[in-house]
């Protein structure tokens, strides 16, 4: 299950995600800014390049986040079932 995450609905999108053991996570526009800490550890989480350019936190996500271009989301929406907390 793919979870699109912003930082409206951070909160409970991540919560669901932690109980999914085969979560992927993608942060879109202001969900960009949430905190390495408030991250799980389980799934694989991205986030949208152009997104956090824009917002110029770059170093900020740490280790845990990918970053991914329009593309590569795309590939992820085609080829997962989607839950949108956006």
């Amino acid at each position: 299950m793919l979870y699109m995450i912003d930082a409206n609905f951070k909160k409970i999108g991540l919560e669901y995600a932690k109980m999914d053991p085969e979560a992927k996570v993608v942060l879109i526009q202001d969900g960009v800014f949430t905190k390495g800490e408030d991250l799980p550890d389980g799934p694989e989480i991205y986030a949208v390049k152009e997104d956090v350019e824009r917002r110029a936190i770059g170093k900020r996500l740490g280790d845990k986040v990918k970053l991914i271009d329009y593309g590569e989301l795309v590939d992820l929406l085609m080829s997962n079932k989607v839950i949108n907390f956006a």
